[in-house]
């Protein structure tokens, strides 16, 4: 089975939890705090490896959860960095953040990296928190959560060359005579169900990757018959191969065949018309054909060559493979993102502090419950070691400081209300 889209759920390691511990040795009077940081975590990092065709491997597999720092030790050791968790994935390949729709990272050539999650920074120990007022601080920190998500990996083909037309034109068969693929092929729409690619070799030793492509039918472009799955493709390919079935065998007009094809990649994405297109003229040994391709050049006012050959005879292959090498050497890359150029303009920037009014949101339960939410207080929160007393006085200190106990007693919040932070439960005190 070809898989070209799937969605998974990434998440960073946590950083290790920094410790709370004090030197104690018999000839070291006032030894100290003596607390290790812990660890980085892991990042996810996705990485190209050429031998892959599909996105299978992610069908079985949609969770990925890098590991954890180490935890710090005393006598100020740190915890260990944790190993980045690598995840190969096919050249091709794009990767999209499932909620904004942003682009992640486009991953193309063999070894080619990008950090999909990052890991947490791990928690100080308590000797970072010595001051000349308080040398022996009960103080530490928690791991930084890593950074999670869930992305949306989509395969577009790498090759050069993208074969186009209705279902049942000879693409496949064309392929099948000009490269080593051996695509299925039957006399009924949709044979290919999944893109195949071939290598094509011509006689003066030029080379270039053919694509054939599930075929496109009217209303593609809004997902109807094979449509996104065709289309998304064909975006890398550089030169458009349009097979026309010119013997009308299923009785349809070549030339509405054409147009029909053209309007669907122009309502998907409108830099496909950039391409430059070669249009094939195929069953040229068929009854009628010579006749529908004398009334096709007729109506064409697109300056696009025709190359008339027969799939099934091989008649016309050789000028067909010629032009296309050409085409290609005179055709640059499509780049899929679109590049901005930077401004070469010096640009000065007035920086305004400005309270972060996301830091935190409260609502009530039907029970009571006075519930805060948002990344900032989440991310204190997982940060803090209740089992330390000067931690927990830490974090309600810096609760009041983000204005949280004065927005509770707006919302009518008294003395032993229960207020909940994520999980957890504890009682607002005046």
């Amino acid at each position: 089975m070809f898989v070209d889209q799937v969605k998974v759920y990434v998440k960073g390691g946590d950083g290790g939890n920094g410790m709370v511990a004090f030197r104690r040795e018999k000839y070291v009077p006032n030894g100290g705090p003596a607390g290790g940081d812990g660890g980085k975590g892991a990042d996810v990092v996705f990485q190209v490896e050429e031998g892959l065709r599909t996105l299978m491997d992610f069908r079985y597999q949609r969770h990925f959860k890098a590991p954890r720092g180490e935890h710090g030790m005393s006598k100020n050791q740190h915890g260990k960095n944790a190993k980045d968790m690598v995840v190969k994935v096919p050249p091709g390949t794009v990767v999209t953040d499932a909620e904004s729709g942003e682009v992640i990272a486009d991953l193309t050539e063999h070894g080619q990296r990008a950090v999909i999650a990052r890991g947490g920074r791990g928690g100080r120990g308590n000797s970072r928190f010595a001051t000349p007022a308080n040398p022996a601080p009960e103080l530490s920190e928690n791991g930084e959560p890593g950074h999670e998500r869930d992305v949306v990996l989509e395969l577009k083909l790498l090759a050069d060359v993208g074969l186009v037309g209705f279902p049942s034109v000879g693409k496949s068969t064309l392929l099948s005579v000009v490269s080593a693929a051996r695509p299925k092929i039957a006399e009924y729409h949709f044979t290919t169900i999944v893109p195949n690619l071939g290598m094509v070799e011509t006689e003066d030793g030029r080379s270039f990757v053919m694509a054939d492509l599930p075929g496109l039918i009217e209303g593609a472009h809004s997902g109807v018959g094979l449509g996104h799955q065709f289309l998304r493709h064909i975006e890398r390919t550089r030169v458009i191969i349009h097979v026309i079935d010119m013997a009308a065998v299923e009785g349809r007009d070549p030339f509405q065949d054409y147009l029909i094809i053209n309007k669907e990649l122009e309502e998907y994405n409108l830099r496909l018309t950039e391409r430059p297109q070669i249009i094939v003229a195929n069953k040229m040994d068929m009854p009628d054909a010579a006749e529908n391709l004398q009334n096709f050049k007729e109506k064409l006012t697109d300056d696009h060559t025709i190359f008339p050959i027969s799939a099934f005879t091989r008649e016309g292959l050789r000028e067909l493979l010629f032009a296309i090498a050409d085409k290609l050497e005179q055709t640059p890359e499509f780049p899929l993102l679109e590049e901005v150029e930077e401004n070469t303009e010096i640009n000065r920037v007035i920086y305004k502090h400005e309270e972060d009014k996301d830091k935190f949101t409260i609502t009530r339960d039907s029970d009571g419950t006075f519930v805060i939410a948002g990344a900032t207080i989440e991310k204190m929160f997982k940060m803090t070691n209740f089992a330390s007393e000067e931690s927990t006085r830490k974090f309600a200190r810096q609760m009041r400081g983000m204005g949280i106990d004065d927005a509770l007693r707006e919302r009518g919040a008294k003395d032993g209300d229960t207020v909940r932070i994520l999980k957890y439960e504890f009682e607002f005190v005046e």
